[in-house]
């Protein structure tokens, strides 16, 4: 696999044409972009739900879903969205009940009756309770079949329009259009049988398994042998729907072909899209390992879909004319990370948009360069810092209490953060190291592979898989809000004789989230024209580090290569050479301070300190450790955003002095 992994950052020749194409391509859009916007539009998921996947209300593993559907009359004006349906569902029983409770919404499906092991039912607040024939255990399977109608309201999952009928469910609206268990913990496969008229074409998920004529009518019957999550099920259909299939073939099994469905509409033309469905699939399959199912697709829709792509296992919804190919790679993209392995709650959701946003920069990267790829990613970090709402990426209380879909599927947090903290996680480990454990993590059939994950699942994983606790890199990145503020300073000593110590301090100013451990690269650039990188661990906040070297250094640059991409930096260089007799303590400025003081001091020779701040009273209110710091001049930032009007003492503990100060704090 690592061979394969390595040779996977460049085509073969025979793929240049279709690569040229996209290249040449001018999006007003990112695809990440198109993504967020469709979502934010959708109806949020149900708020204060108790049913967590271990939550005792939640008693079953739903098996398979079988809908018979009745949707003839739909494509036909004045286009009602009424239908008949019935829902055959299986389940395995976790624990003993004799009662299951789907989510139904109340204002889309009238329920009819239940049957097979249901007796009864009770349908009220969206919940469809059904009464079973008896007390089932933990272990044994049971059926139970739901007839209802889908009432003739606009609710925004079961969409009909002009010839149009789809479904579009993130993050909970297939609840809309069938009664289910609409979490994405529980996955189910999914057989769908539906009535059309003879002109209409339509894809779901999976495999077509029948299309029989019936009269005047068309009944296509789709299987999905692989699990999905109720969000990723879908049915789209339209009269006179254009219809291309072409195949991807694996490299390393070319009997091995994958059919890939393009639904579009007239006046379209997908043709450069299916040129380049072709390499990217084999691009994503040298990385993350075999395209995970029995075929694929997308499909174009009208304007009721207003916005970018959703990518629906085994086929994907664009909004219509959208045939650009950073939304075909975001959506993709998707099928392993989000289809294949699906967030198990909401709060886990950066597994899915964090990688595909991430992803959609490797593959700007593959067709342009790497300089694109690290061009789309400093983009995507400049777009956070200039609009960062100041809340993390996850928060594990939205597991069963998620936020609106405006902080859900927020652009800044989800999408453009997410996508950076894979770029730092690169830079953590290495490249040999990220991509065999992202490979490890899509190809773990026991744990993740067409199952559902937790972040702390994937933590566990990736830890497991590059033998490192990286525990505190993404509990950091992902559940911290904000970002590191550096304020950095260096001085350069001549020792005599040709050699030279440069001094480095780093500090972090922000006061809305804690202290971010980064490894941290400087680069010292000497007289002679030559420079080198070094890379030190800065994990505690307030640290000084001191580099011998036998050449005249000019100059000192923190994270030349951006490496901590989240991040804002100031450095600035000290008096060069300057000769420090004595250690000072100064006073702070400003003095009187509101918010934030900066204290300055010098230190005669290298070693710790310890400042102190106090009340009069002699509390300690804050107490900040600086370890190995140069001889020379210093400054620290204290936070006095919590502190009340009045006089405090700053205290400085050196090794050889103790020295205070007065300081006013005046809001």
């Amino acid at each position: 696999m690592k061979n394969r992994l390595l040779t996977s950052l460049f085509l073969v020749p025979a793929l240049l044409l279709s690569l040229q194409l996209v290249a040449q391509e001018n999006n007003l859009l990112r695809g990440s972009e198109m993504c967020a916007k469709s979502k934010q539009m959708r109806p949020a998921p149900s708020v204060t739900d108790l049913r967590s996947p271990n939550s005792p209300r939640h008693k079953f593993d739903v098996l398979n879903y079988e809908l018979d559907l009745d949707i003839f009359h739909c494509y036909s004006s004045p286009y009602p969205r009424n239908f008949s349906g019935t829902c055959l569902i299986s389940f395995k029983v976790d624990s003993t009940l004799n009662t299951i409770e789907l989510d139904a919404d109340n204002t889309s499906l009238q329920i009819i009756s239940v049957g097979t092991d249901g007796t009864s039912f009770n349908h009220d607040d969206n919940i469809l309770t059904v009464n079973l024939d008896g007390t089932y255990h933990a272990g044994d399977t049971a059926f139970v079949s739901v007839r209802y109608n889908h009432l003739n309201v606009i609710d925004y999952a079961f969409n009909v329009g002009n010839g149009f009928v789809f479904t579009d469910c993130e993050p909970e609206g297939a609840r809309k259009w069938f009664p289910c268990y609409d979490k994405p913990s529980d996955k189910a496969t999914l057989n769908l049988r539906a009535k059309v008229p003879l002109n209409v074409k339509l894809g779901s998920n999976g495999s077509l398994a029948d299309s029989v004529v019936i009269a005047d009518s068309l009944w296509y019957t789709w299987v999905s042998i692989d699990p999905i999550s109720t969000y990723l099920m879908v049915m789209t259909s339209r009269v006179n729907y254009n219809l291309d299939i072409v195949y991807w073939h694996n490299p390393d099994n070319p009997s091995d072909s994958i059919p890939m469905r393009f639904y579009y509409n007239p006046n379209e033309n997908p043709a450069s899209m299916e040129q380049m469905i072709i390499p990217l699939t084999d691009f994503y399959y040298s990385l993350f390992g075999d395209h995970p199912f029995e075929k694929n697709g997308f499909a174009s829709l009208n304007p009721q879909f207003q916005w970018g792509g959703m990518e629906n296992q085994t086929l994907t919804s664009l909004c219509q004319g959208c045939w650009y190919s950073s939304l075909i790679a975001h959506e993709f993209a998707h099928q392993w990370f989000g289809d294949m392995i699906t967030c198990a709650t909401w709060a886990d959701l950066w597994l899915n948009e964090g990688f595909a946003t991430y992803i959609e920069a490797l593959w700007t990267g593959e067709v342009s360069g790497q300089q694109a790829y690290i061009n789309e990613l400093e983009g995507n970090a400049a777009y956070y810092l200039s609009a960062n709402p100041g809340w993390p990426i996850s928060d594990p209380d939205w597991a069963t209490n998620p936020p609106g879909n405006d902080v859900l599927f927020n652009y800044a947090i989800t999408y453009m953060k997410g996508s950076c903290v894979l770029y730092m996680y690169r830079y953590v480990v290495g490249d040999e190291l990220f991509f065999s454990s992202l490979y490890d993590y899509a190809n773990d059939t026991e744990n993740f592979r067409y199952q559902t994950a937790t972040i702390p699942d994937f933590i566990d994983k990736m830890n497991l898989s590059t033998g490192q606790d990286l525990n505190w890199f993404f509990e950091e990145w992902l559940y911290q809000p904000n970002h590191p503020v550096y304020d950095n300073s260096y001085s350069f000593e001549n020792m005599g004789g040709g050699s030279w110590n440069v001094h480095f301090y780093t500090e972090q100013v922000q006061t809305a989230s804690d202290f971010f451990r980064m490894p941290v690269e400087l680069r010292i650039s000497f007289s002679d024209a030559s420079d080198t990188i070094v890379q030190v661990m800065n994990d505690i906040n307030g640290q000084g580090f001191t580099f011998h070297f036998d050449k005249q250094p000019v100059s000192l640059t923190f994270d030349p290569r951006n490496q901590i991409i989240l991040k804002q930096a100031t450095t600035v260089v000290s008096a060069e050479n300057q000769s420090i007799s004595e250690t000072i303590l100064y006073q702070p400025e400003p003095n009187p301070a509101a918010n934030v003081s900066v204290v300055r001091f010098s230190l005669a020779k290298a070693g710790d300190v310890k400042l102190v701040l106090r009340d009069l009273t002699g509390k300690q209110i804050h107490v900040y450790e600086m370890r190995n710091l140069s001889a020379g001049q210093h400054r620290h930032s204290i936070d006095l955003s919590g502190l009340s009007n009045g006089t405090y003492i700053v205290t400085m503990e050196s090794a050889d002095v103790t020295m205070s100060v007065k300081m006013m704090v005046v809001k």
